[in-house]
């Protein structure tokens, strides 16, 4: 089985995986990260973004509040996971059969990991 978006290689499908999760987050949050790059690897998709806390939120940080504002994304992201995973299955063509999030204050870092469903024995690895 041809994989849907072979044609269009892995640099634009992690491209529009990185654009599209700064508009989630933008959308829910009010600010999207400055900088995201994505990664894909055979059964693996890894969003890792920079530069994304609101300025409320770092100042919750300056004030000692960082284990809240760390509370407030987790549950920020658990309410976006449906998006994420939507959009990875998207432009991948392949089900996620796991994702994970989590995000780091100093320095202001978040990661997204997806784990693809494996690409039967026999079928063509993707292209991207």
């Amino acid at each position: 089985m041809q994989d849907p978006t072979a044609e269009r290689g892995r640099g634009e499908v992690a491209s529009a995986i990185s654009t599209r999760t700064v508009q989630v987050m933008h959308e829910h949050t009010g600010r999207g990260p400055t900088k995201a790059r994505t990664i894909i690897d055979r059964d693996f998709v890894t969003v890792v973004m920079e530069d994304s806390l609101t300025h409320a939120e770092r100042n919750l940080v300056e004030s000692g509040l960082a284990e809240k504002v760390l509370e407030t994304r987790h549950d920020f992201q658990r309410l976006m996971s449906e998006e994420l995973i939507g959009l990875v299955e998207a432009e991948t063509g392949r089900k996620v059969r796991a994702f994970m999030s989590d995000n780091h204050i100093d320095p202001d870092v978040a990661a997204e990991v997806f784990v693809l469903e494996p690409v039967p024995e026999g079928d063509e690895t993707p292209s991207y």
